[in-house]
């Protein structure tokens, strides 16, 4: 049997690896590990079990609550009877999720505990399609009557009945599964609207990770920390694609409060998380080198430095001096291996960034770390990342190059296109948006605005509709200009102008922290913050940090005609 779906998979790794470890969860400290045969078992238990509560062919099932093993072994149990799987935010207020759960017409829901439980009674009446709730933690809620609510044990029990009467049914179905069947709903944020629901296929999930697996190199020994939400796309690919197409090993916390202490027990080699988890752990490094004795901060400062110069050399493809290759050596043994370990990263192979930018100064600093940061590119329409930094060629300004099997496109309005086996199914029930959203020819139209460099890398500037030109025609992406402004420690908000204007101005607020320190510093006296955004010497400070930026986009020949020419400090916030 072809493994063209990720039932199938499961499958094969099964008989592949399985007594090798597949997926482990702390509970009250204590790691519990589940085998890959045993967890083709679980998932072979509960999909039994659905059959026995009248699951059928193409019915829906969400799953809401904290990354759990049970609630991974939910999703694929009903796409092993060739229904659907989708997560809910675990945040979801009830109108949130009543919506969600309406709107994709849901039949079963697997809730983690007694908060999730609470909140579908409050919206019961809101989701007449959903016929059964089971709840995994019983712990707080009261186990009255409810025909409606039924425990996680009472239903794997339920499916050794039913296996035991109708032997090799889960196995039958898996094989009736096809690439192009519906494998999962994945709901947008809804920022802009009320969240609409992508139709990813199993084709879409299966050949996006033999990707990503082939192209980064993941293997079987990996290990990974699946920490973010199971609604958002991203953790999907990865905890459940990508780990089922490699075969390597995921870990749930016991809790969000103990993630970090979680994370730092297991030593994952693949991380994945937003730009504010590696800003957290670029504050804590700092904090705790500022409490340091004398010797250790002197070190750190030391050693810290060279390592930024030498990852800046790697980044612009420059040699390396021999002298600050043994420096960056001895500095990796005395500083910066005992740092990653601090913050859980002693084994980290493949670091991952996405979904926001994340600021040059923390890319650079996670980098000189000793840790392989690499931002990559994609949508949830896109099955997630489908654009990626390969190896040696990471920098902060773009997000690399397409995966094999994908091609980008940039339109006349500068929007990013992209195509390939990646691209999703359509919104359930909102054919309108489909069709804005893919074009006849097959392209996928992302709303971001960007170009390829020299270099043959994707750079993501802005959103497609707020780029404008200058008056000379000239490309002109305001949010792009004013990330980068606000990447300066010494600049907390700014706005660029200059749509059909000769050059670009800026307004800003300077950051009232940071200027504080820097003049305390410098031995400037001042009487509060109007007084200080007005100094000429800030005004110099700010020159220099808007030169600093120009530099960079100067090497962009799509940008440099773009450089701030004049700006103004606000003299308040």
């Amino acid at each position: 049997m072809e493994a063209n779906t990720l039932p199938k998979l499961m499958l094969r790794n099964a008989e592949r690896f399985g007594d090798k470890d597949a997926i482990r969860e702390n509970a009250y400290g204590i790691w519990q590990t589940w085998t890959w045969k045993q967890y083709a078992q679980n998932v072979n238990r509960l999909a039994l079990g659905l059959a026995a509560l009248g699951f059928q062919r193409g019915d829906r099932l969400a799953v809401i609550g904290d990354n759990r093993p049970t609630l991974y072994w939910a999703m694929l149990a009903a796409q092993c009877l060739g229904g659907i799987s989708l997560g809910v935010y675990q945040d979801s207020i009830q109108k949130e999720i009543g919506y969600v759960l309406s709107h994709a017409e849901v039949r079963f829901i697997v809730a983690e505990n007694q908060e999730q439980v609470d909140k579908l009674l409050e919206v019961r009446a809101q989701i007449p399609s959903v016929h059964q709730v089971i709840f995994d933690d019983p712990k707080g809620l009261e186990l009255v009557d409810n025909p409606w609510l039924i425990h996680f044990p009472k239903v794997q029990a339920l499916g050794d009945e039913f296996g035991t009467a109708h032997p090799g049914h889960v196995e039958a179905e898996i094989a009736k599964g096809q690439p192009q069947d519906i494998a999962i709903f994945s709901y947008t944020s809804g920022t802009t609207g009320m969240p609409k629901g992508a139709m990813l296929t199993q084709e879409n999930l299966v050949t996006e990770a033999s990707w990503v697996v082939e192209t980064e190199g993941l293997r079987a020994d990996d290990e990974f920390m699946a920490r973010l939400p199971m609604a958002w796309i991203g953790d999907f690919t990865v905890s459940v694609s990508c780990c089922l197409t490699a075969g390597f090993c995921i870990s749930c916390p016991e809790s969000p409060e103990t993630s970090t202490r979680d994370y730092r027990d297991i030593g994952p080699t693949i991380n994945l998380a937003p730009p504010r988890l590696y800003e957290a752990g670029t504050t804590l490094i700092q904090v705790r080198m500022q409490e340091a004795d004398w010797l250790k901060r002197g070190l750190y400062n030391y050693f810290m430095d060279v390592a930024l110069r030498v990852e800046i050399l790697r980044q612009e493809r420059k040699p390396v001096p021999l002298h600050l290759r043994w420096l960056n050596a001895l500095g990796d043994v005395l500083v910066r291996a005992p740092l990653r370990d601090l913050i859980g990263a002693r084994r980290v192979r493949l670091g991952y960034t996405g979904g926001a930018p994340l600021g040059p100064d923390v890319f650079n600093f996670i980098r000189a770390l000793g840790i392989n940061l690499k931002q990559l590119y994609g949508l949830t329409e896109s099955t997630a990342s489908c654009v990626f930094q390969p190896d040696g060629e990471a920098n902060g300004d773009t997000v690399g190059r397409p995966l094999p099997g994908v091609e980008v496109k940039i339109a006349d309005n500068g929007e990013i296109l992209l195509r390939g086996k990646m691209v999703f199914r359509g919104y359930y029930k909102n054919e309108e948006a489909t069709r804005g959203a893919i074009d006849p020819e097959g392209w996928l139209h992302s709303g971001d605005a960007g170009f390829m460099d020299h270099n043959g890398h994707l750079k993501v500037i802005d959103r497609a509709k707020d780029v404008s030109r200058l008056r000379d025609g000239t490309l002109f992406a305001p949010q792009f200009l004013e990330n980068k402004l606000k990447f300066s420690p010494y600049i907390s908000e700014a706005v660029a102008i200059g749509v059909d204007r000769p050059y670009v101005t800026a307004m800003i607020n300077i950051n009232l922290d940071s200027l504080e320190n820097w003049a305390e510093r410098q031995g400037i006296a001042y009487t509060g913050y109007q007084d200080l955004s007005q100094r000429v010497e800030t005004y110099q400070l700010i020159r220099d940090e808007i030169r600093r930026i120009n530099r960079s986009l100067s090497q962009d020949k799509e940008l440099a005609g773009a450089q701030i020419r004049r700006f103004l400090v606000l003299n308040k916030e």
